[in-house]
């Protein structure tokens, strides 16, 4: 914000930001699909994870209470954190035990990521999806990460959910839903970024709710072939697999099945 709005009391919005990614991938053995899985078990894994959240937690000017993470058998890796506006004090708790599951009431936010890679052998088609979601409490806002989540993984389609919710109040006791002007979750990317997708808003202002959708507009076949060389194979091969991985692609986007297949 350019200005700061002056507030009576405490920033009581409540700001979420849903962030999905989907990469995609053609391997066409089932050895290659394996490992693929694998690959993407040790890329990102607990550890990067929560680096990598860290840092967003670090971008918005919040500070760690909490660190909760965990790989999974055979595939994939949840890491929760909660974290609280910088200056805010912990409260005391008890260490968990290992093994143990844990259900806190949040200070004031938290930041949470879970992986989901996948394959179906009848397809060639691998693909990788991370959900983040970020929700914070008072001024602290989650918009500012988003060029930041995109560089960190390889993101072929992009989904973003923000939801504004509550109401906080000026010095002069008026309700404020919004603590800031904005018409797009895309005002918060770079041009840059924008400029490799197709990007399609479905917004709803008397809600406070904002959605975008992207979709890489020039996907190259090679960044898409796992541990194969492109002049590995024929020429209208490689066209047929750059055809599957944009109908799986529009597929993702569009969130419904489009190519022989019914709604």
């Amino acid at each position: 914000m350019e200005e700061k709005l002056k507030l009576y009391g405490f920033n009581n919005l409540t700001k979420a930001l849903s962030f999905n990614i989907y990469d995609i991938c053609y391997a066409k053995s089932p050895r290659e699909q394996e490992d693929y899985i694998k690959y993407i078990d040790e890329q990102y894994n607990s550890e990067r994870l929560t680096n990598i959240i860290s840092k967003v937690t670090d971008m918005i000017g919040a500070r760690i209470l909490n660190i909760a993470k965990q790989d999974y058998e055979p595939q994939g890796a949840s890491v929760a954190m909660l974290i609280a506006e910088d200056g805010a004090a912990p409260r005391k708790r008890p260490a968990p035990s290992a093994g143990d599951t844990i259900l806190a009431h949040l200070d004031k936010s938290h930041v949470t990521v879970h992986t989901y890679p996948e394959f179906h052998p009848e397809t060639s088609i691998a693909t990788f999806r991370v959900d983040i979601d970020v929700a914070t409490c008072g001024e602290i806002t989650p918009l500012k990460t988003l060029d930041y989540l995109i560089s960190q993984f390889d993101s072929d389609i992009i989904t973003m959910d923000y939801r504004v919710r509550g109401f906080t109040r000026d010095v002069h006791g008026r309700k404020l839903f919004m603590d800031s002007k904005m018409a797009s979750i895309q005002e918060y990317i770079a041009q840059e970024t924008l400029d490799r997708y197709d990007a399609v808003d479905i917004n709803l202002y008397q809600a406070n709710l904002y959605h975008t959708r992207m979709l890489i507009k020039e996907p190259l076949l090679q960044n898409y072939l796992f541990n194969t060389d492109i002049y590995e194979i024929p020429p209208k091969e490689r066209l047929d697999i750059s055809s599957s991985l944009r109908r799986e692609m529009i597929e993702i986007f569009s969130g419904r099945n489009i190519y022989g297949s019914s709604d």
